[in-house]
């Protein structure tokens, strides 16, 4: 069973604003799922019909095998939103407590959640309205993994929080993912979802533009960087379409070895000598980049 399956999912707003525009993905259980996009690409709107928040204009979304208005798969959801309202006054202790009784939690380990997300000790004595934001981002954590939850939907789960952190905070969802829960990660900031996902999809105007595995998205690279020894002609290499990267690396676009090769030689027709040639490296930021072109 999936964690989450949708099917031409659609959500328009004013009748003619399509936030998402025939949605279909599946994301497997147990897997740790990046959803990235640019601003306005629909993001936000897929959570909110993910959780029940908003209903969709039309197809259709399955969380964990149920709709997501089903109390059954509410329960086995946990969420952290990317704006997270708390109680000013309240203690962290008395706030995840509270969370506990709404999900039905008797005997939730409040201690224990606290030390994971490095709030124990001093942190959890003080009031919540002098945290920072990346402690207030901790504490949300805390919240969202109250019951252990079998999907865990996390809107910029490390906004706020230093970089240690952000490595605190990488271990303990990597130590959810070995639990068996799955993770859908919506974050800006592509190197900590690079390094927490391994599956992604990309949206773009309400679309899925591309989505898969990180390994079989790389696998695409058509692109070479090619370093030349002092005294290349910079305007002749670039009137050949090699991309000066920094100094004297060049990149450029090859579909066969026949191609890359031809390229070489009028490279060095130009009195360019190669002193290095290998694979252009291609993270999430190059895959968006290209993806919404």
């Amino acid at each position: 069973m999936s964690a989450v399956a949708c099917e031409g999912l659609t959500k328009t707003y004013g009748g003619d604003v399509r936030a998402l525009d025939g949605l279909t993905l599946e994301i497997p259980r147990g897997a740790a799922f990046g959803l990235i996009g640019p601003n306005g690409a629909g993001k936000t709107t897929f959570i909110k019909l993910l959780l029940g928040i908003a209903r969709p204009t039309a197809g259709e979304v399955r969380v964990l095998g149920r709709s997501p208005e089903d109390a059954a798969a509410r329960e086995k959801v946990g969420y952290l939103p990317e704006r997270l309202h708390l109680p000013a006054a309240w203690k962290p202790p008395a706030y995840l407590r509270s969370v506990a009784t709404l999900k039905g939690l008797s005997d939730a380990p409040i201690d224990s959640l606290l030390k994971r997300v490095g709030l124990a000790g001093e942190a959890s004595r003080r009031r919540i309205g002098g945290f920072s934001k990346g402690m207030r981002q901790r504490l949300g954590l805390a919240a969202a993994l109250l019951g252990e939850p079998d999907l865990l939907v996390l809107d910029e789960p490390t906004d706020g929080i230093d970089p240690l952190g952000r490595i605190e905070v990488r271990e303990l969802l990597m130590q959810e993912k070995a639990r068996g829960a799955t993770l859908l990660l919506n974050s800006h900031l592509l190197a900590e979802t690079e390094r927490v996902c391994e599956r992604v999809g990309i949206l773009n105007r309400g679309r899925l533009v591309k989505s898969g595995t990180l390994d079989a998205l790389k696998a695409e690279v058509r692109g070479w960087e090619l370093t030349f020894a002092p005294g290349f002609d910079a305007g002749a290499l670039a009137a050949l379409g090699l991309r000066c990267i920094e100094g004297a690396r060049f990149a450029v676009d090859a579909e066969t070895p026949a191609a890359l090769n031809a390229l070489v030689d009028e490279a060095r027709a130009t009195g360019a000598l190669l002193v290095k040639l290998e694979r252009g490296a291609r993270d999430l930021e190059a895959l968006l980049e290209e993806s919404v072109r």
